[in-house]
Order: structure tokens, then sequence, then C-alpha cells
């Protein structure tokens, strides 16, 4: 019992740490809330590694995804009329701990998250996240990946991997 009441604690300090960085990417696209695109790009700042691995294990570049991420963020601004300096997606500051809330794409990761972590129970991680957001095809996250020639279902096979390496 000791041990589930530990893990717990640990996933809802992952938690606080993901949203935290989620939200600084956000802020620093010009958002208020993250979406999934935020929550990966903080996957990849965990501790834990497993988004890194996973990116590996597809053969995908995090700083390809920024980019891409950052390409689409300047086309839709250049859409509006408005333009982006070239640095914007760069690593933002810290901010202080609060309450968060999220873009709809965040809300669905999160709420997916929990049952993912039920069917692969491993602490929660990076993997975890990118295993959600393999599944959200639409989602500006998902179609980053597309850009950077990353299959989704090949990405989550991977983070499925990983998961399964991390249980064992």
């Amino acid at each position: 019992m000791f041990a589930k009441l530990k893990q717990r604690w640990q996933d809802l300090r992952t938690i606080a740490n993901l949203s935290n960085h989620a939200e600084r990417w956000a802020l620093k696209a010009g958002q208020q809330h993250p979406g999934a695109e935020h929550y990966t790009l903080a996957a990849l700042e965990l501790a834990d590694g497993s988004a890194r691995r996973v990116f590996q294990r597809v053969g995908a570049d995090p700083e390809a995804y920024r980019a891409a991420l950052e390409q689409r963020h300047a086309a839709a601004l250049s859409a509006l009329g408005l333009e982006v300096e070239a640095d914007d997606m760069a690593p933002p500051p810290a901010t202080a701990g609060k309450l968060f809330d999220a873009q709809p794409s965040g809300q669905a990761l999160m709420q997916k998250l929990r049952d993912v972590q039920r069917r692969l129970p491993a602490a929660l991680c990076g993997a975890h996240i990118l295993l959600v957001v393999a599944g959200m095809r639409q989602s500006v996250a998902g179609r980053a990946f597309g850009v950077i020639n990353v299959d989704l279902q090949a990405l989550g096979r991977a983070a499925e991997e990983e998961l399964r390496t991390m249980a064992a």
C-alpha cells in the first residue's frame, strides 16, 4: 500500500512538473493555455528521459519537432498579418507555480493519460504523453509529427515499447 501511495505522489509531482513546462511553452508561443503540442515539448524536458528515448526509437529529432511547431505557429500568425521572431519558440523562462488550465487538446491529453497509465502502469513519464499524442492525429501536436515524417502509429509502438521496458 505504501508503494502505491508513493507512486501516486511521484505521479502527481510529474504532472505538476509537466504542466508547468507545458504552460511555459504555451506562454512563449503567445497562448494562455497549453495544448497537446506544449505537453509534448514538456515531455521532452522531463528528467526520466523516456520521451527522448521514444524520439530516438523512431529516428525523430526533438529540435525538428519544435521547429515544425514554430513554423506552424509563424504561418498561422502570418495568415493573420502578424510576424513572429525567428526564436520565439526558444525554451521559455520558468514561471511561478499556480493552478493550470489547458486548451481542449491539452485537456483531452490529460484525460486520456489516465487510461493509458492504467493499461501500461509504469511510473508516469514522457513516454505516456507521446503514446497519447500518437492517437491525436488531428491535433497540432500530431500534425507536427507528420511534418517531420514521423508516423504516429510507429510513435505509439515506440512509446509502448519504452513503457514496457521501464515496467520490466
